[in-house]
This record gives structure tokens, sequence and C-alpha cells, in this order.
């Protein structure tokens, strides 16, 4: 890992300051007494974090393509005036004496078009760990010719060692092609020395793989996900995860398999590229192997979305095969 290189010293700082910032605003807004239907904390959280990340990439690497979940047409209009306000708020303890104008423009820059390069950005994935105060990330990827180069996921509420905690040190890592994936505290970003290597885990039996598995069901099939299971022979109990977590523990060896199924509801759904950019790489210089569902490699080429390829099947490399097999056989 080339440390010195000024891509990777701005994506590590910039998910830093956008996950610091989304973790200070899950403490002050997401409380017990929040209702199930109020999602005006996580709203102005991925307001708030693409728009530092929109400000940092203008400053450090002005011609270059932002392509963001995120759209400012809703604070633009006059019902939209609080919440600008109160993301102006939260962005000024980055960036301050910002003005509300400046916030919107920065995160419109995320309505770019994919070119050959552009940065990849989910503000918040996993939103509903975010409301419950529980696993999310802020993914930031650089990619160019339909290839990930870079990949930093910010975790706020897991540390390095991969024990859950809300809040806590949380952790950062970071992926380069051809230079291994690492992790540290998220207050490390710019230390070195503090990262350690990530490696996948080595089991090769199938009985002994862990799926890692969502709390969320909407994107997925969770009846093919256990059908899966019984054809691959797995008797672990699988581990539940919240957002791109999920693929900071596949490249921990914390899990083996994840999966990304078709949901029997949305069945023409394509993966957004931004949920599956910097997880994919991370895994991958772990040891481990990102396809989707037939074996083909993802290609980030093709827009917004992975238009291209068909769900997720993300594992350690030993039992890829296997997994797309089974896959095979349920008919996922």
């Amino acid at each position: 890992m080339d440390w010195n290189d000024s891509r990777n010293r701005f994506a590590l700082e910039a998910v830093h300051l956008a996950a610091s910032l989304v973790a200070e605003i899950q403490e002050e807004m997401v409380s017990e007494t929040i209702t199930k239907d109020d999602r005006s904390p996580v709203t102005v959280a991925d307001f708030a974090a693409q728009a530092v990340i929109g400000y940092l990439l203008e400053q450090s690497f002005a011609g270059e393509v932002l392509v963001g979940e995120e759209q400012s047409d809703v604070l633009r209009l006059s019902a939209g005036q609080d919440t600008l306000e109160r993301v102006a708020g939260f962005v000024s303890r980055v960036v301050p004496e910002v003005t509300p104008e400046r916030v919107c423009d920065w995160i419109d820059r995320g309505g770019d078009e994919p070119g050959r390069k552009y940065w990849a950005l989910d503000p918040i994935d996993g939103t509903k760990g975010f409301l419950r105060r529980a696993q999310y990330a802020t993914a930031l990827a650089y990619v160019e010719d339909g290839e990930v180069q870079l990949g930093v996921l910010g975790c706020p509420n897991i540390n390095p060692d991969l024990q859950e905690t809300s809040p806590g040190a949380g952790s950062l890592l970071v992926a380069r092609r051809g230079g291994g994936s690492w992790i540290a505290r998220l207050s490390d970003f710019d230390k070195p020395d503090r990262f350690s290597r990530l490696s996948v885990s080595k089991r090769k039996d199938p009985k002994d793989a862990r799926l890692l598995r969502s709390f969320e069901s909407s994107h997925t099939n969770t009846d093919q996900i256990d059908a899966f299971q019984r054809e691959l022979g797995g008797e672990a109990d699988p581990v539940r995860m919240d957002s791109q977590v999920k693929y900071a523990l596949l490249a921990s060896g914390e899990g083996e398999i994840y999966l990304r199924l078709l949901s029997p509801q949305r069945m023409d759904y394509k993966e957004k590229i931004w949920d599956q950019a910097a997880g994919s790489i991370i895994v991958a210089e772990a040891g481990g192997r990102v396809t989707d569902l037939e074996g083909a490699s993802l290609d980030f080429s093709q827009g917004r979305t992975l238009k291209g390829n068909r769900g997720i099947c993300a594992s350690n490399g030993f039992l890829h095969e296997r997994a797309l097999e089974a896959i095979r056989v349920v008919g996922a």
C-alpha cells in the first residue's frame, strides 16, 4: 500500500470526516423515543456526509466526477428549508462559515454520471442499522475503466477487532488494487503504522461456512438463502449484520459467504454501484472473491447500476465455486 498516494490520503481523510460527522448526528438525533417512521436523522446524515465529501473532492480533485446517492432537489424547496438548515449546521462543524446554497452545490456534485474514471459514494449504507443505532457504513470508492481501484469504508459502530460498539472507536478499512486490505481505528486515518492487514478465512469445508446475512430483507430472497444454506450443507450459525460492514467481516475472516439474491418483489432490481464498490475491493484484496450470481466479475462501467450483473456472491475464495453451484441448484 502506497500510503503517500494522493488519492489514498484523500479517501481516508474524507471518509474519516464524513463517518465521524454521521456518528455525531446518530448520537444527537437517534433516540429511544424516535418513532418508527421518522427518517429525519438518516436524511440529515445522508445529505451532510455527501456535502462534506463533495466539498473535500472539490478542494483536492476539482475536475473529478462524484457519483453519489443523494441530490438536493428536495432541500431547495420551501418545504425542505428546515432540513437544509439542519444539514448546514452539521456541515459547518467540518466546513466553518458554510452557506445552505453551498451545501446544496456540494451534494449535487454526486449527481454526475459515471465516466471512465469516477468516485462512487454511499454516505450511509445501512439506513435501518443507522436508525437502530446499530451497524452502517460510509463507503467511498475510486473506479477506472469499470474496475474498482480504491475502496474505503468508515464503520463508526464496529471496532478494528470486529466487536460491535455504539458509540465506540469505530473502524476504517481501505484497499487499493494490488496493495492489500487494511483496518485501523477511525481516528487513525492518517497513521499508516496503526493499520493492520486483513485476510479472509481459510475455511474450506462447506459445513463450516458462516453466512453473512442482513437484518434487512427487502433487497434479497430470504427463502432462497435458507435453501442455499441447506444445499451447501452449512451447519454454522449465520452472522447477521447491516450494510457493507458485512464485507468488513468477510475480509477479516469473520464469515465465509455473503449473497445478494433478488427479492421476489423486485426481480428487476439492479445493484447500485455505490452499494458494492468499496466493499468488493476490500474483500478481493484480502484474498476473497466477489462476482455476480453467475460467476461474472462486477462491471462498474455500465452507469449508476451494475446492470450487466445479476445479484452478488462474495466469499473467502475457497468456497466460491461450491457457492455458485449451490446457487444454480436452488435456482437463485
